[in-house]
């Protein structure tokens, strides 16, 4: 119950238990497609490039950020959490000239202050984290697209820690370019990497397209200035995902199962049926930590649906609660970065775990824990303040479907 990875749901567990098949085979090919069509669905995207990165979801961050940077160009990045660093960290690496802005952790940015770093900076791509797990706080985007687009810049979005248990909407608000991971609501182990790109960052990515010696046929193309990765040339792994199968690397096939069971589940459940159980079990979990007499961290109206922080009682080892909370009721709970770290408990309820019985147990664990610490916990406040809220859900859900009858 961290903010991530969270246990994988039993039937992505039982799809990876398949055995593999060939690169090539016919079967696999047709996963890949498929998979392709239900990450478009996922992502809320017609992105033609809808794809796996092989690896955990830094190697998605990476690929897009390799293939898309050439050194020199300028990149602008809001930090409001440990993972704005990343970016800025990985844009750094692709010897980028990196402008960055920054925000109180547990706040977010408003759309003028980006647009006015966008006029002061001119960059050739914003890139900016949507939820960061480290502060619990969603950036919000709807209105970054449409900027972006009036000052020509290619839209970058990481969406990990979000995807699945947030609203987010590729082409509805304009993003160019976006991955993610499987290991937080998507239900999944880390190790694969969804990513879309829309025509206009393909074209930027197809431009320094250089296609390695060992396959290249006549006329292919072989760019001055190609993408300083091989793994990560997205432009290859265009073509190995798409209708030429261009070899690149070999497919991680048990992944690929993975990934594909991640997406069917969420497309069969709905994605707003799916990001309304994280509001609803997500809330839960804030109301019941608020019962304890914990107090939350950040700015609540632009908390993610699925963690939450609290700051850690006065008195109390952050370190020796987890402790006793993982060794006696098998329930992990996180802790923070940074200038965070040691002042703040981080509680998921995200994927597999976003369901009440786990949310109900981690605030009776937590209760008693606590307790034994010497905090001052509202005895039965947690669970108690947990089942009012899931009343109050009931009741208008009840009002909604009576309205719409």
């Amino acid at each position: 119950m961290g903010p991530g990875p969270i246990n994988a749901d039993p039937r992505v567990l039982r799809a990876m238990s398949a055995q593999l098949v060939g690169q090539y085979d016919p079967a696999m090919t047709a996963y890949m497609t498929e998979t392709m069509g239900l990450y478009r669905e996922v992502f809320q995207t017609a992105n033609e490039q809808t794809v796996l990165v092989d690896g955990t979801s830094r190697a998605g961050i990476e690929a897009a950020l390799v293939s898309m940077i050439e050194p020199g160009d300028r990149v602008l990045v809001p930090v409001f959490g440990r993972f704005g660093h990343l970016l800025r960290e990985i844009a750094e690496r692709c010897q980028a000239e990196v402008h960055v802005i920054e925000a109180e952790w547990g706040t977010v940015f408003t759309p003028e202050q980006i647009e006015r770093a966008i006029v002061e900076t001119r960059p050739k791509i914003l890139a900016v984290v949507h939820g960061d797990t480290s502060t619990t706080m969603a950036q919000p985007l709807d209105e970054l697209g449409a900027i972006c687009r009036e000052h020509d810049v290619i839209f970058y979005t990481d969406v990990t820690a979000s995807l699945g248990g947030n609203t987010f909407e590729t082409d509805a608000w304009g993003l160019d370019a976006v991955t993610a991971g499987l290991q937080k609501c998507l239900g999944g182990p880390s190790g694969s990497a969804p990513a879309t790109f829309s025509p206009r960052a393909v074209d930027l990515i197809d431009s320094r397209k250089s296609i390695e010696a060992g396959i290249r046929s006549e006329g292919d193309e072989v760019s001055a200035s190609p993408i300083r990765s091989n793994y990560f040339d997205l432009s290859m792994i265009f073509d190995y995902w798409g209708p030429k199968r261009l070899n690149h690397h070999t497919e991680a096939t048990t992944m690929l199962y993975g990934a594909r069971e991640c997406a069917r589940l969420l497309v069969d459940e709905g994605i707003d049926m799916a990001v309304e159980r994280h509001r609803m079990h997500g809330g839960a979990m804030l109301e019941g930590l608020r019962g304890l007499g914990l107090r939350i961290f950040g700015d609540e109206s632009h908390q993610m649906n699925n963690v939450t922080a609290v700051y850690i009682p006065d008195g109390v080892s952050g370190d020796a609660v987890r402790g006793e909370l993982l060794d006696d009721f098998g329930i992990e709970i996180g802790t923070s970065f940074g200038p965070l770290h040691g002042k703040v408990w981080r509680i998921g309820t995200m994927g597999y775990n976003a369901r009440k019985d786990t949310v109900l147990t981690t605030l009776a664990a937590l209760e008693q824990v606590l307790r034994r610490a010497g905090a001052p916990a509202t005895a039965g406040g947690g669970v108690g303040a947990a089942y009012d809220f899931y009343a109050d859900a009931a009741v208008e859900a009840d009002f909604a479907a009576s309205v719409a009858l």
